[in-house]
């Protein structure tokens, strides 16, 4: 969980970072300066890539973003089916420990005291840690830190490359915003959405609605602020996750299935927690009372009974 945290902060890190240092230094008349390291590093490399590429094509700037896209996605193409591999692994294994999990749930409600408390949480770790399960379930989004710079250096490059900021890729501006694009980008990564739902079964799909669109309405939102170069690049991504989500859920998921149920078969998940057995601790003078309170109880009972007769 700490790895997990230290992740998370270094992703959060980066994001602000990028965020933050976005805004590219400009001239009076709109042009960037040439100063600053977001446009050093990431913007005029870009501009030098989109004009390279774009040589070898006849001065098409769209085929030049397509290009520049797919080459991306190949590179973290195999870390993203690494990483929907974990996470499908992690599933499983969770899966088969849910008996135990709901156990431990239920102790940790009925835990009375702190430590009480302390010891149901650190049995939920302990079931982890015994069985080899990550707590994160398998969670990356190494991929999405690394397409973000690639993102930034493709919206300023877009503005302020003099050939991708007046070309245009069949009939569309590529410097300027379009809502065919935008459109285009959002359904698309709908289309990532309905291909991850693939195989789900229906009680969990339920849950997943809410979730299935917000990344497609966060894409909506993104492009429809970008020049259509960069919205460009998220049509193609969309496109490309939908072919790697389809590997991931429909030819890679059914085998690491069976293979994982295998495995569990012959090596079934460690018994970790068990429920909490309360110990009876009324004192024992407590109990005599009660007792005899009882029994002089049953006695006259059993004395009106006899009057009556």
């Amino acid at each position: 969980m700490k790895k997990f945290n230290k992740w998370l902060l270094a992703g959060g890190i980066l994001s602000a970072v990028l965020f933050l240092s976005g805004c590219v230094q400009r001239a009076a008349d709109g042009s960037p300066t040439g100063k600053g390291w977001v446009y050093l590093y990431l913007v005029r490399p870009m501009s030098f890539a989109m004009d390279y590429f774009a040589n070898l094509m006849g001065g098409n700037y769209g085929f030049a973003i397509i290009l520049i896209t797919i080459i991306v996605r190949l590179i973290i193409l195999p870390l993203g089916l690494h990483q929907s591999r974990s996470s499908i692994i992690q599933q499983e294994k969770m899966a088969a420990l849910k008996p135990q999990m709901d156990v431990a749930q239920a102790n940790l409600k009925a835990a009375t005291t702190v430590e009480e408390q302390r010891k149901a949480q650190m049995e939920m770790s302990a079931l982890y840690k015994e069985n080899g399960v990550s707590m994160t379930g398998g969670i990356g989004c190494l991929p999405l830190l690394i397409q973000m710079p690639i993102f930034s250096a493709l919206f300023y490059a877009a503005q302020y490359t003099e050939g991708i900021s007046t070309s245009t890729f069949f009939g569309v501006n590529l410097g300027e915003r379009n809502l065919i694009f935008v459109a285009l980008a959002g359904l698309s990564y709908l289309g990532v959405s309905l291909v991850s739902m693939i195989g789900v079964p229906e009680a969990q799909r339920k849950t997943m609605k809410t979730m299935m669109l917000m990344n497609p309405l966060m894409i909506l939102f993104f492009s429809f602020s970008s020049p259509a170069g960069v919205t460009l690049y998220w049509i193609i991504g969309g496109i490309f996750s939908m072919a790697q989500t389809y590997i991931s859920n429909v030819i890679m998921k059914p085998k690491i299935k069976a293979q994982i149920s295998e495995e569990l078969k012959q090596n079934p998940p460690k018994t970790v927690i068990k429920p909490i057995v309360r110990k009876d601790v009324t004192p024992v003078e407590e109990k005599k009372v009660t007792h005899k309170n009882n029994s002089s109880n049953k006695g006259r009972n059993a004395g009106k009974q006899q009057k009556r007769k």
